[in-house]
């Protein structure tokens, strides 16, 4: 059985609000897949990675607008960093 190839997907950040300890600030982008960028939040990419594996896998969300997209924001509810999950083309 052949398995499916994987999209490839961009966690890029749209919004920060406050102190983000990591760093994080608009225009940070982070591909997220076999490997993802030792950049990346911790906290962020544990929030992030089951939206993008439904994104990579083909999977969509029906509340967003765009199939290939999905807004997700970090735990941390006094600094919100916003993330905008992007699948592409196949790898």
């Amino acid at each position: 059985m052949a398995q499916a190839q994987p999209y490839k997907v961009i966690a890029k950040v749209i919004s920060q609000k406050g102190t983000c300890v990591a760093g994080h600030k608009v225009g940070d982008e982070f591909a997220i897949g076999d490997t993802t960028s030792s950049m990346l939040c911790s906290w962020a990419f544990y929030t992030l990675f089951p939206f993008a594996s439904v994104l990579q896998y083909g999977g969509l969300f029906p509340w967003e607008e765009d199939t290939d997209k999905s807004i997700v924001a970090c735990p941390d509810p006094g600094n919100p960093v916003v993330f905008e999950l992007k699948r592409s083309a196949l790898r």
